[in-house]
């Protein structure tokens, strides 16, 4: 698998996850993992740590696949 390939798809995974953070702050839907209430302020975190990281994937794609040019 090629960097590009690589990174288009963990991208694409990462805009999913940024959706569903995003829906459950827009709906404010409750979510429970093993009887514990995760508060609304995880999904803020979770929203601008997948934003980011989806943020960064795409623009990988762009950089022919050069990583240590993620930050220029």
């Amino acid at each position: 698998m090629s960097v590009k390939t690589y990174a288009i798809t963990t991208s694409l995974i990462f805009f999913l996850v940024a959706v569903l953070h995003s829906l459950r702050l827009f709906y404010q839907w409750d979510v429970w993992i093993g009887g514990w209430h995760a508060p609304m302020w995880a999904s803020v975190v979770g929203l601008i740590v997948t934003g980011f990281l989806c943020f960064a994937g795409f623009r990988v794609t762009r950089q022919s696949g050069r990583w240590f040019s993620l930050f220029r």
